[in-house]
Protein backbone atom coordinates (compact mmCIF):
# COMPACT_ATOMS: atom_id res chain seq x y z
CA UNK A 1 0.00 0.00 0.00
CA UNK A 2 2.81 2.41 0.89
CA UNK A 3 4.63 1.69 -2.38
CA UNK A 4 1.43 2.27 -4.41
CA UNK A 5 0.93 5.58 -2.62
CA UNK A 6 4.48 6.66 -3.46
CA UNK A 7 4.01 5.80 -7.14
CA UNK A 8 0.80 7.86 -7.30
CA UNK A 9 2.48 10.75 -5.47
CA UNK A 10 5.38 10.67 -7.93
CA UNK A 11 3.03 10.75 -10.91
CA UNK A 12 1.14 13.71 -9.48
CA UNK A 13 4.42 15.53 -8.81
CA UNK A 14 5.61 14.79 -12.36
CA UNK A 15 2.45 16.22 -13.92
CA UNK A 16 2.37 19.33 -11.76
CA UNK A 17 6.07 20.02 -12.25
CA UNK A 18 6.01 19.64 -16.02
CA UNK A 19 5.73 23.37 -16.71
CA UNK A 20 2.84 25.67 -17.58
CA UNK A 21 0.96 23.07 -19.66
CA UNK A 22 -0.52 20.05 -17.87
CA UNK A 23 -1.68 17.52 -20.42
CA UNK A 24 -3.89 14.82 -18.92
CA UNK A 25 -5.60 13.13 -21.85
CA UNK A 26 -5.50 13.15 -25.61
CA UNK A 27 -8.36 14.62 -27.61
CA UNK A 28 -10.00 11.93 -29.69
CA UNK A 29 -9.93 12.25 -33.48
CA UNK A 30 -8.16 14.70 -35.71
CA UNK A 31 -8.59 18.36 -34.79
CA UNK A 32 -10.72 20.24 -37.31
CA UNK A 33 -9.57 23.88 -37.62
CA UNK A 34 -12.15 26.61 -37.00
CA UNK A 35 -12.71 28.59 -40.19
CA UNK A 36 -14.16 32.05 -40.71
CA UNK A 37 -17.28 30.44 -42.20
CA UNK A 38 -17.68 28.31 -39.08
CA UNK A 39 -17.39 31.39 -36.91
CA UNK A 40 -20.03 33.19 -38.97
CA UNK A 41 -22.38 30.17 -38.94
CA UNK A 42 -21.50 27.96 -35.96
CA UNK A 43 -22.71 24.40 -35.76
CA UNK A 44 -25.76 24.40 -33.43
CA UNK A 45 -23.85 22.01 -31.17
CA UNK A 46 -20.99 24.50 -30.63
CA UNK A 47 -20.65 27.75 -28.69
CA UNK A 48 -17.86 29.68 -30.46
CA UNK A 49 -18.39 33.25 -29.17
CA UNK A 50 -19.43 34.83 -25.89
CA UNK A 51 -23.03 34.86 -27.12
CA UNK A 52 -22.60 31.94 -29.59
CA UNK A 53 -22.89 34.03 -32.76
CA UNK A 54 -21.42 37.27 -34.12
CA UNK A 55 -24.79 39.02 -33.80
CA UNK A 56 -24.77 38.45 -30.00
CA UNK A 57 -28.17 36.73 -29.91
CA UNK A 58 -27.39 34.12 -27.20
CA UNK A 59 -29.89 31.90 -28.98
CA UNK A 60 -29.34 28.14 -29.15
CA UNK A 61 -31.01 26.35 -32.10
CA UNK A 62 -30.99 23.09 -30.12
CA UNK A 63 -34.44 21.65 -29.41
CA UNK A 64 -33.80 18.42 -27.48
CA UNK A 65 -34.58 20.24 -24.24
CA UNK A 66 -37.97 21.92 -24.55
CA UNK A 67 -41.01 22.96 -22.57
CA UNK A 68 -42.42 19.44 -22.47
CA UNK A 69 -39.36 17.78 -20.91
CA UNK A 70 -37.27 20.49 -19.22
CA UNK A 71 -38.62 19.45 -15.81
CA UNK A 72 -36.58 16.25 -16.19
CA UNK A 73 -33.21 18.05 -16.31
CA UNK A 74 -30.59 16.51 -14.03
CA UNK A 75 -26.99 17.37 -13.25
CA UNK A 76 -24.71 15.67 -15.77
CA UNK A 77 -21.44 16.78 -14.19
CA UNK A 78 -19.78 19.49 -12.13
CA UNK A 79 -16.22 20.58 -11.61
CA UNK A 80 -14.58 22.85 -9.06
CA UNK A 81 -12.52 25.84 -10.13
CA UNK A 82 -9.72 27.81 -8.43
CA UNK A 83 -10.34 30.83 -6.22
CA UNK A 84 -10.73 34.28 -7.75
CA UNK A 85 -13.04 36.54 -9.71
CA UNK A 86 -15.30 34.83 -12.24
CA UNK A 87 -16.95 36.92 -14.99
CA UNK A 88 -16.34 34.90 -18.15
CA UNK A 89 -18.19 32.61 -20.56
CA UNK A 90 -16.59 29.46 -22.00
CA UNK A 91 -16.20 28.27 -25.58
CA UNK A 92 -17.36 24.81 -26.64
CA UNK A 93 -16.08 23.28 -29.87
CA UNK A 94 -16.59 19.69 -31.03
CA UNK A 95 -17.03 18.30 -27.53
CA UNK A 96 -14.28 20.31 -25.81
CA UNK A 97 -15.04 23.11 -23.35
CA UNK A 98 -12.39 25.82 -23.10
CA UNK A 99 -12.53 27.63 -19.76
CA UNK A 100 -10.79 30.71 -18.41
CA UNK A 101 -10.43 29.56 -14.83
CA UNK A 102 -10.29 32.11 -11.97
CA UNK A 103 -6.68 33.06 -11.47
CA UNK A 104 -6.28 33.54 -15.25
CA UNK A 105 -5.35 30.03 -16.30
CA UNK A 106 -6.91 28.11 -19.19
CA UNK A 107 -8.43 24.63 -19.04
CA UNK A 108 -9.63 22.36 -21.84
CA UNK A 109 -12.28 19.96 -20.54
CA UNK A 110 -14.21 17.03 -21.92
CA UNK A 111 -17.63 18.67 -22.32
CA UNK A 112 -19.45 15.41 -21.52
CA UNK A 113 -17.98 14.86 -18.04
CA UNK A 114 -15.60 17.72 -17.11
CA UNK A 115 -12.43 15.62 -17.26
CA UNK A 116 -9.30 17.70 -17.78
CA UNK A 117 -7.67 17.43 -21.21
CA UNK A 118 -5.00 20.08 -20.74
CA UNK A 119 -4.30 23.09 -18.56
CA UNK A 120 -2.24 26.21 -19.21
CA UNK A 121 -0.93 28.03 -16.15
CA UNK A 122 0.93 31.25 -16.81
CA UNK A 123 3.77 32.42 -14.59
CA UNK A 124 2.59 35.93 -13.69
CA UNK A 125 5.13 38.46 -12.39
CA UNK A 126 4.96 39.76 -8.86
CA UNK A 127 2.38 42.50 -8.52
CA UNK A 128 -0.03 41.09 -11.11
CA UNK A 129 -3.33 40.28 -9.40
CA UNK A 130 -4.24 37.23 -11.47
CA UNK A 131 -7.08 36.25 -9.10
CA UNK A 132 -8.78 39.58 -9.84
CA UNK A 133 -8.78 39.06 -13.61
CA UNK A 134 -12.19 39.89 -15.09
CA UNK A 135 -11.89 38.66 -18.68
CA UNK A 136 -15.31 38.16 -20.25
CA UNK A 137 -14.50 35.74 -23.07
CA UNK A 138 -12.01 33.64 -24.98
CA UNK A 139 -11.56 33.38 -28.75
CA UNK A 140 -10.90 30.49 -31.12
CA UNK A 141 -9.71 30.40 -34.74
CA UNK A 142 -8.09 27.71 -36.86
CA UNK A 143 -6.20 25.62 -34.27
CA UNK A 144 -5.53 28.38 -31.73
CA UNK A 145 -7.27 29.58 -28.57
CA UNK A 146 -6.87 33.22 -27.47
CA UNK A 147 -7.15 35.04 -24.15
CA UNK A 148 -6.23 38.35 -22.59
CA UNK A 149 -3.86 37.81 -19.69
CA UNK A 150 -3.68 40.14 -16.65
CA UNK A 151 -0.01 40.88 -17.32
CA UNK A 152 -1.10 42.79 -20.45
CA UNK A 153 -0.37 40.10 -23.04
CA UNK A 154 -2.68 38.81 -25.73
CA UNK A 155 -1.90 35.08 -25.75
CA UNK A 156 -2.47 32.36 -28.36
CA UNK A 157 -2.42 28.69 -27.32
CA UNK A 158 -2.48 25.52 -29.36
CA UNK A 159 -6.09 24.37 -29.02
CA UNK A 160 -5.05 20.70 -29.03
CA UNK A 161 -2.22 20.81 -26.51
CA UNK A 162 -2.38 24.12 -24.62
CA UNK A 163 1.17 25.01 -25.63
CA UNK A 164 2.03 28.66 -26.20
CA UNK A 165 2.00 29.62 -29.88
CA UNK A 166 2.57 33.37 -29.57
CA UNK A 167 2.10 36.28 -27.17
CA UNK A 168 1.96 40.02 -27.75
CA UNK A 169 2.20 42.79 -25.16
CA UNK A 170 -0.74 45.17 -25.68
CA UNK A 171 -1.12 47.11 -22.41
CA UNK A 172 -0.25 46.97 -18.71
CA UNK A 173 -2.95 44.47 -17.75
CA UNK A 174 -6.10 46.37 -18.69
CA UNK A 175 -6.97 43.77 -21.36
CA UNK A 176 -8.10 41.40 -18.63
CA UNK A 177 -11.22 43.50 -17.92
CA UNK A 178 -12.63 43.02 -21.40
CA UNK A 179 -13.25 40.23 -23.86
CA UNK A 180 -12.24 39.03 -27.29
CA UNK A 181 -13.90 38.95 -30.69
CA UNK A 182 -12.20 36.90 -33.40
CA UNK A 183 -13.29 38.08 -36.84
CA UNK A 184 -11.82 38.24 -40.34
CA UNK A 185 -8.60 36.59 -39.17
CA UNK A 186 -8.10 39.15 -36.42
CA UNK A 187 -8.26 38.97 -32.63
CA UNK A 188 -10.04 42.14 -31.52
CA UNK A 189 -9.69 43.12 -27.87
CA UNK A 190 -10.95 45.81 -25.53
CA UNK A 191 -9.67 47.08 -22.21
CA UNK A 192 -10.16 49.51 -19.37
CA UNK A 193 -8.07 52.63 -18.80
CA UNK A 194 -6.93 54.39 -15.67
CA UNK A 195 -8.51 57.52 -14.22
CA UNK A 196 -7.79 60.51 -16.47
CA UNK A 197 -5.24 58.55 -18.56
CA UNK A 198 -5.86 57.97 -22.29
CA UNK A 199 -2.91 55.64 -22.85
CA UNK A 200 -4.90 52.40 -22.91
CA UNK A 201 -8.32 53.68 -23.99
CA UNK A 202 -8.39 51.73 -27.24
CA UNK A 203 -9.76 48.77 -29.15
CA UNK A 204 -7.06 46.79 -30.96
CA UNK A 205 -6.90 44.15 -33.68
CA UNK A 206 -4.05 41.64 -33.95
CA UNK A 207 -3.35 39.12 -36.66
CA UNK A 208 -4.75 35.82 -35.41
CA UNK A 209 -1.87 33.77 -36.85
CA UNK A 210 1.09 35.89 -35.75
CA UNK A 211 -0.04 38.33 -33.06
CA UNK A 212 1.09 41.31 -35.14
CA UNK A 213 -0.89 44.48 -34.44
CA UNK A 214 -3.12 45.34 -37.42
CA UNK A 215 -4.90 48.45 -36.13
CA UNK A 216 -5.74 50.41 -33.00
CA UNK A 217 -8.72 52.71 -32.44
CA UNK A 218 -8.65 55.16 -29.55
CA UNK A 219 -12.15 55.67 -28.18
CA UNK A 220 -11.44 59.20 -26.92
CA UNK A 221 -11.03 61.71 -29.74
CA UNK A 222 -7.84 63.77 -29.83
CA UNK A 223 -7.55 67.46 -30.80
CA UNK A 224 -7.61 67.82 -34.57
CA UNK A 225 -9.56 64.59 -35.02
CA UNK A 226 -13.31 64.41 -35.66
CA UNK A 227 -14.90 64.85 -32.24
CA UNK A 228 -11.74 66.21 -30.67
CA UNK A 229 -13.41 69.51 -29.76
CA UNK A 230 -16.08 67.69 -27.73
CA UNK A 231 -13.66 67.28 -24.82
CA UNK A 232 -13.30 71.02 -24.32
CA UNK A 233 -9.98 71.98 -22.78
CA UNK A 234 -9.09 68.55 -21.34
CA UNK A 235 -5.52 67.65 -22.33
CA UNK A 236 -5.38 64.78 -24.80
CA UNK A 237 -3.45 62.49 -22.45
CA UNK A 238 -6.22 62.93 -19.82
CA UNK A 239 -9.16 62.04 -22.08
CA UNK A 240 -10.28 58.72 -20.67
CA UNK A 241 -13.20 56.41 -21.40
CA UNK A 242 -12.75 52.66 -21.53
CA UNK A 243 -14.21 50.22 -24.08
CA UNK A 244 -13.73 47.57 -21.41
CA UNK A 245 -17.09 45.83 -21.05
CA UNK A 246 -18.69 43.09 -23.10
CA UNK A 247 -17.03 42.49 -26.48
CA UNK A 248 -18.55 43.75 -29.70
CA UNK A 249 -20.60 42.20 -32.47
CA UNK A 250 -19.63 41.71 -36.11
CA UNK A 251 -21.35 41.77 -39.49
CA UNK A 252 -19.28 39.55 -41.82
CA UNK A 253 -21.14 40.87 -44.89
CA UNK A 254 -20.59 44.56 -44.21
CA UNK A 255 -17.27 43.74 -42.51
CA UNK A 256 -18.07 46.12 -39.67
CA UNK A 257 -17.50 45.66 -35.93
CA UNK A 258 -19.97 47.28 -33.47
CA UNK A 259 -18.61 48.06 -30.02
CA UNK A 260 -19.81 49.85 -26.89
CA UNK A 261 -17.73 52.37 -24.92
CA UNK A 262 -18.11 53.11 -21.21
CA UNK A 263 -18.36 56.36 -19.24
CA UNK A 264 -15.70 59.05 -19.23
CA UNK A 265 -13.52 59.27 -16.14
CA UNK A 266 -13.05 60.68 -13.57
CA UNK A 267 -16.74 60.13 -12.97
CA UNK A 268 -18.11 63.67 -12.67
CA UNK A 269 -18.12 66.58 -15.11
CA UNK A 270 -17.02 68.79 -12.19
CA UNK A 271 -13.87 66.70 -11.69
CA UNK A 272 -13.05 66.42 -15.39
CA UNK A 273 -13.61 70.06 -16.33
CA UNK A 274 -13.98 72.13 -13.16
CA UNK A 275 -17.59 72.89 -14.10
CA UNK A 276 -20.68 70.85 -14.93
CA UNK A 277 -21.41 72.92 -18.07
CA UNK A 278 -17.91 73.11 -19.57
CA UNK A 279 -19.10 70.71 -22.29
CA UNK A 280 -22.61 70.62 -23.80
CA UNK A 281 -25.52 68.91 -22.08
CA UNK A 282 -26.46 67.34 -25.42
CA UNK A 283 -24.52 65.08 -27.75
CA UNK A 284 -21.86 65.14 -28.93
CA UNK A 285 -19.90 65.57 -25.72
CA UNK A 286 -16.67 63.77 -24.73
CA UNK A 287 -16.71 61.43 -27.73
CA UNK A 288 -16.80 58.47 -27.88
CA UNK A 289 -17.77 57.86 -24.27
CA UNK A 290 -21.09 56.03 -23.76
CA UNK A 291 -21.38 55.48 -27.49
CA UNK A 292 -21.73 52.77 -30.07
CA UNK A 293 -18.82 52.85 -32.50
CA UNK A 294 -18.95 51.04 -35.86
CA UNK A 295 -15.45 50.21 -37.11
CA UNK A 296 -14.17 48.83 -40.40
CA UNK A 297 -12.76 45.42 -39.49
CA UNK A 298 -9.89 45.68 -41.98
CA UNK A 299 -8.63 49.14 -41.02
CA UNK A 300 -10.16 50.05 -37.67
CA UNK A 301 -11.46 53.31 -39.18
CA UNK A 302 -14.66 54.77 -37.77
CA UNK A 303 -17.68 54.13 -40.00
CA UNK A 304 -20.21 55.87 -37.73
CA UNK A 305 -20.97 56.47 -34.08
CA UNK A 306 -24.07 57.06 -31.98
CA UNK A 307 -23.75 58.57 -28.52
CA UNK A 308 -26.35 57.34 -26.04
CA UNK A 309 -25.33 59.49 -23.05
CA UNK A 310 -23.21 62.63 -23.52
CA UNK A 311 -20.90 63.84 -20.77
CA UNK A 312 -21.90 61.21 -18.22
CA UNK A 313 -21.91 62.47 -14.61
CA UNK A 314 -22.65 59.17 -12.79
CA UNK A 315 -20.58 56.28 -14.21
CA UNK A 316 -23.66 55.05 -16.10
CA UNK A 317 -21.82 52.63 -18.39
CA UNK A 318 -23.03 51.89 -21.92
CA UNK A 319 -20.34 49.28 -22.52
CA UNK A 320 -22.54 46.28 -23.21
CA UNK A 321 -23.09 44.08 -26.24
CA UNK A 322 -24.65 45.50 -29.41
CA UNK A 323 -27.23 43.07 -30.75
CA UNK A 324 -27.71 42.92 -34.53
CA UNK A 325 -31.26 42.16 -35.69
CA UNK A 326 -33.15 42.30 -38.96
CA UNK A 327 -36.69 43.27 -38.04
CA UNK A 328 -39.82 45.11 -38.97
CA UNK A 329 -39.45 48.55 -37.38
CA UNK A 330 -42.79 49.76 -36.01
CA UNK A 331 -42.17 51.45 -32.63
CA UNK A 332 -45.47 51.96 -30.83
CA UNK A 333 -45.82 55.33 -29.04
CA UNK A 334 -47.75 53.56 -26.29
CA UNK A 335 -44.51 51.82 -25.31
CA UNK A 336 -41.71 53.88 -26.88
CA UNK A 337 -41.00 57.41 -25.66
CA UNK A 338 -38.77 58.66 -28.48
CA UNK A 339 -39.44 57.80 -32.15
CA UNK A 340 -37.84 59.25 -35.28
CA UNK A 341 -40.74 60.82 -37.24
CA UNK A 342 -39.01 60.03 -40.54
CA UNK A 343 -39.57 56.31 -39.96
CA UNK A 344 -41.91 54.49 -42.29
CA UNK A 345 -43.58 52.04 -39.88
CA UNK A 346 -43.41 48.41 -40.86
CA UNK A 347 -40.29 48.58 -43.02
CA UNK A 348 -37.67 45.84 -42.64
CA UNK A 349 -34.31 47.10 -41.44
CA UNK A 350 -31.01 45.86 -40.04
CA UNK A 351 -30.73 47.49 -36.63
CA UNK A 352 -28.39 47.66 -33.66
CA UNK A 353 -30.06 47.27 -30.26
CA UNK A 354 -28.45 48.10 -26.94
CA UNK A 355 -29.61 48.17 -23.32
CA UNK A 356 -27.31 50.02 -20.92
CA UNK A 357 -26.19 49.49 -17.35
CA UNK A 358 -27.40 52.97 -16.52
CA UNK A 359 -30.80 52.44 -18.13
CA UNK A 360 -32.03 53.27 -21.59
CA UNK A 361 -32.69 51.14 -24.67
CA UNK A 362 -31.73 52.34 -28.15
CA UNK A 363 -32.36 51.14 -31.70
CA UNK A 364 -30.29 52.60 -34.54
CA UNK A 365 -29.83 51.69 -38.20
CA UNK A 366 -27.00 49.22 -38.61
CA UNK A 367 -25.72 50.70 -41.86
CA UNK A 368 -25.62 54.37 -40.87
CA UNK A 369 -26.17 54.72 -37.12
CA UNK A 370 -29.34 56.75 -37.78
CA UNK A 371 -31.53 57.07 -34.70
CA UNK A 372 -34.72 54.98 -34.97
CA UNK A 373 -36.22 54.86 -31.49
CA UNK A 374 -35.38 54.76 -27.80
CA UNK A 375 -37.13 54.15 -24.50
CA UNK A 376 -36.23 54.48 -20.85
CA UNK A 377 -35.26 51.13 -19.41
CA UNK A 378 -36.63 49.52 -17.46
CA UNK A 379 -39.22 52.21 -16.65
CA UNK A 380 -39.78 55.90 -17.20
CA UNK A 381 -39.11 57.81 -13.98
CA UNK A 382 -38.73 61.48 -12.98
CA UNK A 383 -35.25 60.68 -11.65
CA UNK A 384 -33.96 59.36 -14.98
CA UNK A 385 -30.52 60.74 -15.87
CA UNK A 386 -30.93 60.96 -19.66
CA UNK A 387 -33.30 62.28 -22.30
CA UNK A 388 -33.50 62.32 -26.09
CA UNK A 389 -33.83 65.96 -27.02
CA UNK A 390 -34.23 65.70 -30.79
CA UNK A 391 -36.08 62.72 -32.22
CA UNK A 392 -35.29 63.81 -35.79
CA UNK A 393 -31.53 63.66 -35.29
CA UNK A 394 -31.32 61.38 -32.26
CA UNK A 395 -29.19 63.88 -30.37
CA UNK A 396 -29.29 62.76 -26.75
CA UNK A 397 -28.98 64.78 -23.58
CA UNK A 398 -28.39 64.48 -19.87
CA UNK A 399 -31.05 65.47 -17.36
CA UNK A 400 -29.77 68.85 -16.06
CA UNK A 401 -31.63 68.35 -12.77
CA UNK A 402 -29.42 65.34 -12.03
CA UNK A 403 -26.04 66.98 -12.66
CA UNK A 404 -23.59 67.81 -9.87
CA UNK A 405 -23.51 71.63 -9.91
CA UNK A 406 -20.99 72.05 -7.10
CA UNK A 407 -18.70 70.05 -4.85
CA UNK A 408 -20.61 68.15 -2.18
CA UNK A 409 -23.85 67.86 -4.15
CA UNK A 410 -25.76 64.61 -3.65
CA UNK A 411 -28.17 63.30 -6.27
CA UNK A 412 -30.55 60.39 -6.58
CA UNK A 413 -30.59 59.34 -10.22
CA UNK A 414 -31.90 56.44 -12.25
CA UNK A 415 -30.69 53.99 -13.30
CA UNK A 416 -27.69 52.24 -11.76
CA UNK A 417 -26.46 48.70 -12.51
CA UNK A 418 -29.92 47.97 -13.81
CA UNK A 419 -28.13 45.39 -15.87
CA UNK A 420 -24.53 44.55 -15.18
CA UNK A 421 -22.04 42.70 -17.32
CA UNK A 422 -24.26 39.69 -17.81
CA UNK A 423 -25.49 39.12 -21.36
CA UNK A 424 -29.05 39.49 -22.60
CA UNK A 425 -30.63 37.26 -25.27
CA UNK A 426 -32.71 37.50 -28.46
CA UNK A 427 -35.18 34.90 -29.73
CA UNK A 428 -35.52 35.29 -33.54
CA UNK A 429 -38.70 33.22 -33.65
CA UNK A 430 -40.42 35.62 -31.26
CA UNK A 431 -38.50 38.74 -32.35
CA UNK A 432 -38.00 39.46 -28.67
CA UNK A 433 -35.18 40.45 -26.34
CA UNK A 434 -34.95 38.86 -22.89
CA UNK A 435 -33.27 41.16 -20.37
CA UNK A 436 -32.61 40.27 -16.71
CA UNK A 437 -32.56 43.59 -14.83
CA UNK A 438 -32.54 45.27 -11.43
CA UNK A 439 -35.01 48.06 -10.62
CA UNK A 440 -32.27 50.12 -9.00
CA UNK A 441 -31.16 53.74 -8.89
CA UNK A 442 -28.11 55.57 -7.51
CA UNK A 443 -27.43 57.82 -4.57
CA UNK A 444 -24.10 59.58 -5.12
CA UNK A 445 -22.17 62.52 -3.71
CA UNK A 446 -19.66 64.63 -5.62
CA UNK A 447 -16.34 64.93 -3.76
CA UNK A 448 -13.88 66.75 -5.96
CA UNK A 449 -10.88 66.00 -3.75
CA UNK A 450 -11.20 62.29 -4.52
CA UNK A 451 -9.44 60.93 -7.60
CA UNK A 452 -12.68 59.59 -9.00
CA UNK A 453 -14.71 62.72 -8.27
CA UNK A 454 -17.23 61.02 -6.01
CA UNK A 455 -17.59 60.15 -2.33
CA UNK A 456 -20.50 58.22 -0.84
CA UNK A 457 -22.01 56.14 -3.63
CA UNK A 458 -24.57 53.36 -3.29
CA UNK A 459 -27.35 51.63 -5.16
CA UNK A 460 -30.88 52.20 -3.87
CA UNK A 461 -34.28 50.81 -4.73
CA UNK A 462 -36.07 53.03 -7.22
CA UNK A 463 -38.39 55.31 -5.24
CA UNK A 464 -41.89 53.84 -5.20
CA UNK A 465 -40.83 50.50 -6.68
CA UNK A 466 -41.89 47.10 -5.37
CA UNK A 467 -38.99 45.49 -3.45
CA UNK A 468 -40.49 42.07 -4.20
CA UNK A 469 -39.93 42.81 -7.89
CA UNK A 470 -36.38 44.17 -7.51
CA UNK A 471 -35.13 41.71 -10.12
CA UNK A 472 -37.15 41.22 -13.28
CA UNK A 473 -36.93 39.45 -16.62
CA UNK A 474 -38.19 41.72 -19.39
CA UNK A 475 -39.46 40.42 -22.72
CA UNK A 476 -39.25 43.23 -25.27
CA UNK A 477 -40.79 43.14 -28.74
CA UNK A 478 -38.03 44.43 -31.01
CA UNK A 479 -40.49 45.62 -33.67
CA UNK A 480 -42.78 47.66 -31.42
CA UNK A 481 -40.71 48.28 -28.30
CA UNK A 482 -43.40 46.83 -26.05
CA UNK A 483 -41.97 45.47 -22.79
CA UNK A 484 -43.55 42.87 -20.53
CA UNK A 485 -41.96 41.77 -17.27
CA UNK A 486 -42.66 38.04 -17.44
CA UNK A 487 -40.90 37.12 -14.19
CA UNK A 488 -39.81 38.95 -11.03
CA UNK A 489 -38.34 38.24 -7.59
CA UNK A 490 -36.74 40.13 -4.67
CA UNK A 491 -33.33 38.41 -5.02
CA UNK A 492 -30.71 39.82 -7.44
CA UNK A 493 -29.16 38.19 -10.47
CA UNK A 494 -25.79 38.15 -12.21
CA UNK A 495 -26.65 35.38 -14.64
CA UNK A 496 -26.72 35.83 -18.41
CA UNK A 497 -29.93 35.05 -20.26
CA UNK A 498 -30.04 32.14 -22.70
CA UNK A 499 -32.95 31.45 -25.08
CA UNK A 500 -33.38 28.24 -27.03
CA UNK A 501 -35.37 26.95 -29.97
CA UNK A 502 -37.17 24.84 -27.37
CA UNK A 503 -38.82 28.17 -26.37
CA UNK A 504 -37.07 28.29 -23.01
CA UNK A 505 -35.28 31.09 -21.19
CA UNK A 506 -32.53 30.06 -18.77
CA UNK A 507 -30.94 32.35 -16.20
CA UNK A 508 -29.43 32.04 -12.72
CA UNK A 509 -29.25 34.33 -9.71
CA UNK A 510 -27.14 35.23 -6.70
CA UNK A 511 -29.36 33.08 -4.51
CA UNK A 512 -27.91 29.93 -6.19
CA UNK A 513 -31.07 29.25 -8.24
CA UNK A 514 -30.92 28.24 -11.90
CA UNK A 515 -34.26 28.32 -13.70
CA UNK A 516 -35.88 27.52 -17.03
CA UNK A 517 -38.85 29.73 -17.93
CA UNK A 518 -41.49 29.50 -20.60
CA UNK A 519 -40.34 32.08 -23.16
CA UNK A 520 -43.89 33.34 -23.63
CA UNK A 521 -45.44 33.36 -20.18
CA UNK A 522 -42.40 33.45 -17.89
CA UNK A 523 -43.74 30.47 -15.95
CA UNK A 524 -40.98 28.62 -14.11
CA UNK A 525 -40.80 25.14 -15.65
CA UNK A 526 -37.66 23.92 -13.87
CA UNK A 527 -35.51 25.08 -10.99
CA UNK A 528 -32.43 23.73 -9.27
CA UNK A 529 -30.08 24.91 -6.53
CA UNK A 530 -26.32 24.95 -7.13
CA UNK A 531 -23.42 25.48 -4.78
CA UNK A 532 -22.73 29.17 -5.28
CA UNK A 533 -23.81 32.41 -6.93
CA UNK A 534 -24.44 32.12 -10.67
CA UNK A 535 -22.44 34.66 -12.67
CA UNK A 536 -22.59 35.37 -16.43
CA UNK A 537 -21.95 32.16 -18.50
CA UNK A 538 -25.27 30.27 -19.10
CA UNK A 539 -24.77 28.47 -22.41
CA UNK A 540 -26.12 25.43 -24.25
CA UNK A 541 -24.20 22.98 -26.42
CA UNK A 542 -24.41 19.38 -27.64
CA UNK A 543 -22.04 16.43 -27.90
CA UNK A 544 -22.94 13.23 -29.73
CA UNK A 545 -26.52 14.41 -30.09
CA UNK A 546 -27.01 15.18 -26.38
CA UNK A 547 -27.89 18.75 -25.37
CA UNK A 548 -26.41 20.33 -22.23
CA UNK A 549 -27.04 23.52 -20.20
CA UNK A 550 -24.02 24.99 -18.40
CA UNK A 551 -23.40 27.75 -15.82
CA UNK A 552 -20.47 28.99 -13.73
CA UNK A 553 -20.75 29.82 -10.07
CA UNK A 554 -18.44 32.28 -8.36
CA UNK A 555 -18.34 35.99 -7.70
CA UNK A 556 -17.97 39.00 -9.92
CA UNK A 557 -16.78 42.33 -8.58
CA UNK A 558 -18.94 45.48 -8.30
CA UNK A 559 -21.86 43.90 -10.19
CA UNK A 560 -22.12 41.32 -7.40
CA UNK A 561 -21.36 43.34 -4.28
CA UNK A 562 -23.75 46.20 -5.02
CA UNK A 563 -26.97 44.16 -5.41
CA UNK A 564 -26.03 41.91 -2.49
CA UNK A 565 -25.66 44.94 -0.25
CA UNK A 566 -29.11 46.14 -1.26
CA UNK A 567 -30.98 42.85 -0.92
CA UNK A 568 -29.33 41.18 2.06
CA UNK A 569 -32.65 41.03 3.91
CA UNK A 570 -34.47 38.94 1.28
CA UNK A 571 -32.11 35.99 0.92
CA UNK A 572 -29.76 33.90 3.06
CA UNK A 573 -26.16 34.98 3.41
CA UNK A 574 -24.58 34.57 -0.04
CA UNK A 575 -22.14 31.74 -0.68
CA UNK A 576 -18.87 33.52 -1.43
CA UNK A 577 -15.89 31.98 -3.16
CA UNK A 578 -17.63 28.89 -4.50
CA UNK A 579 -16.19 28.69 -8.03
CA UNK A 580 -17.42 25.75 -10.07
CA UNK A 581 -18.95 24.55 -13.34
CA UNK A 582 -22.41 22.95 -13.33
CA UNK A 583 -23.76 21.13 -16.39
CA UNK A 584 -27.27 19.70 -16.82
CA UNK A 585 -28.90 17.35 -19.31
CA UNK A 586 -31.94 15.12 -19.73
CA UNK A 587 -31.66 11.64 -18.19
Amino acid sequence: MKRAYLVVAFLVWAVVSAGPVIRVAAQSGAFVPVTQDMQANPDPADWLHISRTYNQHRFSPLTQINKSNVAQLRMAWSRGLPAGTQESTPIVYRGVMYVMAPGAGIQALDATNGDLIWQYERNYPQGVAARAARSKSLGIYEDMLYFGAPDGFLVALDAQTGKLRWETKVDNGQITAGGLLVADGKVISNRTCQQAKREFCFIAAHDAKTGREVWKFYVTAAPGEPGGETWGKVAVEERAAGPWGLPGSYDPVRKVVYWGVANPNPYTRFKRHGSYDAVPLTSPAELYSNSTVALNVETGKLVWYFQELPGDDWDADHNHERILVRTRVSPDPRFVKWINPALTPGTQQDIVITVAEGGGMFAVAQQTGQFLWARPFPYDDPNINMTVVDVKTGRTGVNPDKLFKKDGDTILGCYHNTRGLWQIAYHPGKNSLYVPFHDQCLSMQAVNSNQTGYGRRTGVLRPGSDPNAYMGLAKIDVATGEMRVIYSQPQPTNGSALVTAGDLVFFGDLNRRLRALDADSGKVLWETVVGGMIVNSTISYAVNGKQYIMVYTGAAQSATTGPLGLTGNVMPAPVMGHNAIYVFALP
